[in-house]
C-alpha cells in the first residue's frame, strides 16, 4: 500500500500542470503572484524538479547544496532583470536547461559538488532573468520571495521522487527508476522545443 502511494504521488508530481494562468498582483498579492509563476510553465516545473532529482542521485552535500545553487543563482538573475540587464537567449537557456539537467539525471553523472552547482547555476541565472522579466506590477520583494518558495518546494519534490523510488523499488532499481525519470524529463524538454 505504502509503495503504490509513494508511486501514485511520484508520477502526479511528473505530470501534474496547475491549470491556471499567472495570477494578478492587483487582485492576488506580489507573493501570490510570484509563487505561481513558475509554476505555470512545464519547462520551468521539469527544470526545477530535474535539478532535485539529480541532486538526490548525487547525495551527500549536494543533495541540498545543489538546490540551493539554484535558488542563489536564480535570484541574481531576478536581480539582473530588475536593474534592466539584458540577457541574451533566455528562452532557449530555460529550454536547454530542462534538456540538459534531465540528462544529467538520467546518466547519474558523478561530479564534485561545486561542480554540479556551477553547472545548475548557470540555468538558474536564465531562470531567474525571465522571472524578473515577467513581474509585471508585483512587488520586487513579495513576488522575488514566492517565486523562490515554489522553487525550492519543486526542488524538495524532486528531491523526494529521488529519494523515495529507492526506497519503492529497492535501492538498484529505483536509481534506475529515477534516471529514467531524468530521461524522460529530457525528452519532455526536446519536444516543447520542437512544439513551441
Amino acid at each position: 500500500m505504502r509503495k503504490s502511494a509513494l508511486l501514485s504521488t511520484a508520477i502526479l508530481t511528473l505530470v501534474a500542470t496547475p491549470a491556471f494562468a499567472h495570477l494578478n498582483p492587483a487582485e492576488h498579492g506580489s507573493f501570490a503572484a510570484g509563487f505561481s509563476h513558475p509554476l505555470f510553465g512545464p519547462d520551468h516545473i521539469l527544470a526545477m524538479v530535474a535539478v532535485g532529482l539529480w541532486a538526490a542521485l548525487l547525495g551527500g552535500r549536494a543533495l541540498w547544496l545543489v538546490p540551493a545553487a539554484f535558488v542563489a543563482t536564480m535570484m541574481a538573475g531576478f536581480m539582473l532583470a530588475l536593474a534592466g540587464a539584458p540577457l541574451p537567449f533566455v528562452e532557449p537557456v530555460i529550454l536547454a536547461s530542462v534538456v540538459a539537467i534531465g540528462l544529467l539525471a538520467a546518466i547519474a553523472l558523478k561530479v564534485p559538488t561545486p561542480a554540479a552547482m556551477a553547472m545548475v547555476g548557470f540555468f538558474a541565472l536564465f531562470h531567474g532573468h525571465a522571472h524578473g522579466g515577467e513581474m509585471g506590477s508585483a512587488g520586487a520583494a513579495a513576488y522575488g520571495l514566492g517565486f523562490a518558495l515554489a522553487t525550492a518546494l519543486l526542488h524538495v519534490a524532486g528531491i523526494g521522487i529521488g529519494l523515495g523510488l529507492p526506497r519503492l523499488f529497492g535501492s538498484d532499481m529505483g536509481r534506475i527508476v529515477a534516471r529514467l525519470a531524468g530521461g524522460a524529463t529530457a525528452l519532455a524538454g526536446l519536444w516543447l522545443a520542437v512544439a513551441g
